[in-house]
């Protein structure tokens, strides 16, 4: 396989392109017509060049929506066979892309703009890291992280290199006749004051116990693990089925709740520095085998609750829950009326009697998207990269929605409520729940941590303050 940078020139003429559509953003952020068209028919030199890392059902799904605005030059997975599988695929690498098995290849490559991060859970924040420090725009997949001290890690990040676009892939925030309308209605007061939110997040499948087996021969179990703890290779325990296990994900919590509580807190302007719950109650948590303070006492079977409702109270006296027993979707309860969203629609009788009517315009749908246009998730993407700014699916709301996600997910394992102190960020009064903050990594595997750098109002407060001046 090549690894030959792009010639100087092009590769020039390409950063040239991107530097100066953000320096250019930074003073006066331009908003010209712009196509997917347009933007992926530009001259080849001007295409952002695309490394793409992990290559499962997510990730060939993003590098083909990636291929509309970018050319892919290199495609990774610790499974050799989904990398040569990406690379042979028509509408991925052509038969071109390189392929590599360690991420650090791709993102040692200076010829690379553009990373995409489609990997299991508990990689996304190294690699996401390294890919900032590395000069990269990022596309991350969600969950973005897998504890709390991981929200603060990226969100660090992200505020050191400020001049590089991040979106988390949390394609929910563009779905504009059923999601930005909730959101929309709930921030007016349309609904009145809310007082309860029910987040539907389905159940976990439970199953066990495996059979330990030898690693497929294409595979790089050693890496796959990571920082996660050194154990027997299972089948179930990769690929799709790592969602099961504490050990690489939160299961519901953080599967479909970064989808559905992102949502919700967004809707509740509760995504912002020093927003969250003060409560949780785990006490109404179930799992398929046994735990002791805190952690499964066999590895052999999957971990993650697979039955419960998590309660959050958040300030106002508002509670949200977190619930496997409830329709997939959110439903709203205000002191006005009822409206419940999912994928496949919105309901109640606000949304049938149009309360929205004239209050759900293109400026309504503008703010909620930071001041750019609607449109599809890489498309905004892409704009953000050209125009600077902050895309609709930025890492500063979506660590403090993480927040909410991973505290359900801890109160469950315990089995109890804890108390969050979102000014502060940490745990209170219960030393055991406190220590779940962060994981202890496999030597080797540590992710690294930048240098913090000081927030600025407009990145950890966005959706909030379009609220406050909507109100205003």
């Amino acid at each position: 396989m090549s690894t030959e940078p792009v010639p100087s020139i092009a590769r020039n003429n390409r950063r040239e392109f991107l530097k100066t559509s953000t320096t250019l953003a930074a003073a006066s952020i331009p908003y010209f017509a712009w196509s997917e068209k347009a933007f992926a028919n530009n001259d080849k030199n001007d295409r952002p060049q695309i490394g793409c890392i992990g290559m499962g059902g997510m990730g060939n799904g993003d590098a083909r929506d990636h291929t509309q605005f970018g050319d892919i030059l290199a495609v990774c997975d610790v499974d050799m066979g989904r990398t040569r599988k990406a690379k042979n695929d028509e509408l991925i690498g052509k038969g071109k892309a390189d392929t590599y098995e360690d991420y650090r290849r791709v993102l040692d490559r200076a010829d690379i703009d553009v990373v995409s991060i489609s990997t299991v859970d508990h990689w996304h924040v190294k690699i996401a890291v390294e890919a900032l420090e590395a000069g990269k725009h990022v596309f991350c997949q969600k969950p973005l992280t897998l504890t709390l001290e991981e929200n603060q890690i990226i969100r660090e990040a992200c505020h050191k290199h400020k001049d590089l676009t991040f979106v988390v892939g949390t394609q929910q925030r563009q779905d504009r006749g059923r999601f930005l309308r909730a959101v929309n209605m709930v921030q007016k007061g349309l609904l009145g004051d809310i007082r309860k939110i029910t987040v539907g997040i389905g159940d976990c499948p439970t199953g066990g116990p495996f059979k330990p087996e030898l690693p497929p021969a294409e595979l790089d179990w050693y890496m796959w693990l990571g920082q996660a703890p050194l154990v027997n290779y299972l089948k179930e325990r990769c690929h799709y089925n790592f969602r099961w296990w504490y050990e690489y994900s939160g299961g519901k919590f953080t599967d479909w709740g970064a989808h559905h509580i992102d949502i919700a807190t967004w809707a509740l302007s509760q995504n912002g520095v020093g927003q969250g719950p003060t409560e949780i109650d785990g006490t109404d948590a179930k799992h398929p085998v046994p735990y002791k303070e805190g952690y499964a006492t066999v590895d052999h079977s999957y971990n993650t609750s697979h039955d419960f409702n998590v309660v959050c109270k958040f300030e106002g006296d508002v509670e949200m829950h977190v619930t496997s027993r409830a329709d997939n979707g959110i439903l709203f309860e205000g002191s006005k009326g009822r409206m419940f969203v999912s994928r496949g629609k919105i309901a109640g009788k606000p949304i049938e009697e149009n309360w929205d009517k004239d209050q759900f315009t293109d400026e309504d749908v503008r703010r909620l998207y930071k001041g750019k246009p609607h449109e599809g998730h890489k498309h905004n993407f892409y704009r953000s990269i050209r125009e600077g700014g902050l895309p609709v699916s930025d890492a500063f709301t979506h660590v403090q929605m993480m927040n909410t996600c991973h505290l359900c997910t801890i109160a469950a394992r315990l089995g109890r409520k804890i108390s969050w102190d979102p000014v502060a960020e940490q745990i209170t009064g219960d030393d055991q729940a406190a220590a779940f903050f962060a994981n202890t990594p496999t030597p080797g595997f540590e992710i690294h941590r930048v240098e913090e750098t000081k927030a600025e109002p407009s990145e950890a407060t966005t959706d909030s303050k379009a609220v406050k001046a909507t109100a205003e």
